[in-house]
């Protein structure tokens, strides 16, 4: 994690102090199970919790491991200096290191999942107020960066929110899926702890029991969540590239906010830079660069080996982190995004009426003319518009075989740009049901 793109709610899930509470919840919730059952004494059950207040001692822990060299049994050394070696003798009765661990890491990224969340709505409604904002803005639509025919900017907000839309769908279905705890023991058998104390223990932290662990809870779980995260990460890619491209000086349909008192260059005082939206494309890689190592993660060996837990040590925290802030970010960047519509007007003139080639084709071939002939007819006066900058409508109407199947009325009429928009408020229904 590095302190520049992160955000302290989301850091405080992964600090070691959160970790720790959760893995003492973990324990003192499995005593009450246990003692529930008559497998420990209530009075020690009872006493685990004197440390409900305590704010464990991460160095104390540290020093502990350094001569353990295991993480849990320091914790629980350090939690029996609390609770006492005689009152904290049942604790971890029958589990296994997993248990916790395991088990703390699913709260963590419920926890992350949570927060994303947040994000996620204030991002979509961020979207959804400049959709509706530019539901009637015109801009040229592009394919392979070439004018193509005229859109809205709304729609391009449109098409955005409901990609995201689509995101925030996947991620609750990802949290619901990774919201699983287990406390099974060695290898997962419950040889040497009851099913009601994994029943109780994900009850108050708010999990799923899992129906199948061996010694860890599967990776499967893990990988798709992790996934999820790459495919929002992509999709935040995807609308800081529309705005980076937009904000080019010989675009400029759009920008990013620009600051009283911002620089753009160390060099060059003029300059604007597109640096928010860049930072996103970066970020997202970042994002991106836990998807493999955790599907990678889900072969381990019989019922368990350690290859995943160093690489969920890092990307647990790294990934939610950064994502949770570019989510933010990107949420106020399109609040505070600049938008040209005189700009957007311009360009499309760049090639007078060229981006009504299209209409001109088909009216042809619904006049009579074939499609390979309406074609070409079409297409020698469109190139002429690209070579010489001349006005397409014009160039159509000296067109002796194009007036001869349209007719002059027939020609000015396929120039009226509320074709092409007649059918957005059919799409905003379909996008915001509006």
């Amino acid at each position: 994690m590095i302190p520049r793109y992160a955000r302290p709610d989301m850091v405080a899930i992964w600090s070691p102090e959160t970790k720790f509470r959760i893995w003492y919840e973990i324990e003192a919730h499995a005593c009450d199970a246990m003692a529930n059952l008559g497998v420990i004494p209530r009075e020690n059950a009872e006493a685990v919790w004197k440390a409900k207040d305590v704010e464990f001692d991460v160095a104390r822990i540290d020093e502990i491991e350094a001569v353990t060299k295991h993480d849990v049994i320091a914790f629980l050394t350090h939690l029996a200096e609390h609770v006492g070696s005689d009152e904290a003798r049942f604790v971890h009765q029958g589990m296994t290191s997993s248990d916790v661990l395991d088990t703390c890491f699913n709260v963590q990224l419920t926890r992350a999942a949570d927060l994303l969340l947040v994000g996620m709505d204030k991002l979509l409604a961020a979207l959804k107020k400049r959709a509706l904002e530019h539901k009637d803005t015109v801009r040229v639509g592009r394919s392979h960066g070439i004018h193509a025919e005229p859109t809205t900017m709304g729609l391009t907000f449109a098409r955005f929110y409901a990609e995201m839309d689509r995101n925030r769908a996947r991620l609750v279905a990802a949290r619901e899926e990774i919201a699983t705890g287990a406390i099974s023991g060695a290898v997962g058998t419950f040889a040497n702890i009851d099913p009601s104390v994994e029943e109780h223990v994900c009850e108050q932290l708010g999990l799923n029991p899992e129906p199948i662990s061996t010694q860890v809870i599967p990776r499967d779980r893990h990988a798709m969540f992790f996934a999820t995260l790459g495919v929002i990460a992509s999709s935040i890619e995807n609308v800081a590239t529309e705005i980076r491209h937009m904000q080019r000086t010989e675009v400029l349909e759009g920008a990013e906010f620009f600051s009283m008192g911002q620089k753009g260059s160390s060099a060059m005082p003029h300059k604007k830079n597109p640096v928010l939206t860049e930072n996103l494309t970066g970020l997202a890689r970042l994002v991106r660069m836990s998807v493999i190592p955790a599907m990678e993660n889900v072969a381990l060996w019989h019922e368990r080996d350690i290859s995943h837990s160093s690489v969920e040590r890092g990307i647990g925290p790294d990934a939610t982190v950064t994502l949770d802030f570019a989510l933010h970010r990107l949420a106020g960047v399109i609040d505070k995004m600049l938008v040209f519509p005189q700009n957007m007007l311009d360009n499309m003139n760049k090639f007078p009426g060229l981006v009504m080639s299209q209409r001109v084709l088909l009216a042809l071939t619904q006049a009579g003319v074939s499609r390979e002939d309406a074609y070409s007819m079409v297409q020698r006066n469109a190139l002429k518009v690209w070579e010489e900058r001349l006005d397409f409508r014009e160039l159509l109407l000296a067109d002796a075989d194009v007036v001869a199947a349209l007719g002059e009325d027939g020609v000015n009429e396929k120039f009226d740009m509320g074709y092409h928009t007649k059918h957005v408020d059919t799409i905003f229904q379909r996008v915001f049901g509006e």
